[in-house]
């Protein structure tokens, strides 16, 4: 360990009062025989985030604190600091007693070999948390050795994270769920972003306009939040010069109602030229004092069924909510016309 410890101090460029500092920053819980890194992660954690709160506060003076906030996150992100870690070969310093750690470790760094420009978001594959932890418990020592100077840390430990994400860089590369929000405002399109636990995984799931167009899991919900909105990114946004068009492929969600369907679908009829839409009472349910209703909508395409409601109007009213949010969106629509073709046929 003495050997490690001067070869870390060479590479920080920094030489400790204290030794077991860095010996403690540099043990995983899995290594039995000394204190492990975790109290200095938590400090790390902390004191890096403020030493790069400031960075950006002097160096963007400025800018409102919302930028300000995603510059630094992307500065004290789990990605951007397991690829200090792996720049720096940080890893190879850390005792540990768990094998498939170093197997996921090599795996990440090969992908980021591959990477043909800087990850801020999440590459190919997902960053092993040890490697952030590392960098962070790392920072917490020289922090504490220095008598908790938050100037002295940043002189320190600053280079180490070079290059630092600038908001020219943020720019270039934006956030996905903040291009995601952006691109459906700019079109007129309301986003939401919904989790569910499924086990020990989160679950993130895109609506658009009331329909399904992407999900992913994480044990991460943020990093569940961050592939849903990738993948739906991909299957939203084609971007030609100031023009972006947006194909909702996805199903409906059938909570989601529209304020005066009716006379939208009415309208949307009359411009296609097609018959008005003709609805029925398909099921009535519950006692007189509680009667509940389900309706359907028939127009010239095909027909649909809305949810379950406690006036006639408002099931009517699902209904042609069902069938405004299917004729938005090209998969649903052939396949009520192939639908409709084919029962005229028959």
């Amino acid at each position: 360990m003495a050997e490690t410890v001067g070869t870390v101090e060479k590479l920080l460029n920094y030489s400790f009062k204290n030794k077991k500092l860095l010996e403690e920053a540099l043990t995983h819980s899995s290594y039995a025989d000394s204190v492990s890194y975790e109290r200095l992660e938590f400090v790390g954690d902390a004191a890096l985030g403020l030493a790069v709160s400031n960075y950006v506060f002097l160096a963007y003076p400025e800018r409102d604190p919302g930028r300000l906030s995603l510059i630094r996150a992307a500065n004290v992100s789990t990605e951007k600091l397991a690829r200090v870690a792996i720049r720096h070969g940080l890893y190879r310093f850390v005792r540990h007693n768990v094998a498939s750690l170093d197997e996921k470790v090599m795996e990440f760094a090969l992908a980021v070999q591959q990477e043909d420009q800087k990850k801020m978001y999440g590459g190919a594959i997902k960053a092993p948390k040890i490697l952030a932890d590392i960098v962070e418990s790392l920072a917490a020592a020289i922090y504490v050795d220095c008598g908790f100077d938050l100037q002295a840390l940043w002189v320190i430990f600053g280079g180490l994270l070079e290059p630092i994400v600038t908001l020219d860089v943020l720019q270039q590369q934006p956030h996905p769920v903040t291009l995601l929000f952006e691109l459906c405002q700019k079109n007129r399109k309301q986003v939401h972003i919904r989790y569910r636990k499924k086990r020990k995984k989160n679950r993130a799931s895109v609506y658009v306009d009331g329909l399904l167009v992407a999900s992913a899991s994480s044990v991460q919900k943020e990093n569940a939040k961050l592939h849903a909105a990738k993948a739906a990114l991909q299957k939203l946004s084609h971007k030609t010069g100031e023009k972006i068009s947006m194909d909702i492929v996805g199903e409906p969600n059938r909570s989601s109602e529209i304020e005066g369907a009716k006379q939208k679908l009415h309208e949307l009829c009359g411009k296609k030229k097609w018959p008005k839409p003709i609805y029925r009472i398909e099921k009535e349910i519950g006692p007189a004092h509680d009667r509940r209703f389900i309706c359907s909508v028939q127009i010239e395409i095909g027909k649909v069924i809305g949810d379950e409601k406690s006036r006639v109007k408002d099931a009517q009213n699902s209904a042609a909510s069902m069938m405004l949010l299917i004729s938005k969106t090209p998969s649903f629509y052939d396949q009520l016309v192939k639908k409709q073709c084919k029962t005229r046929s028959n």
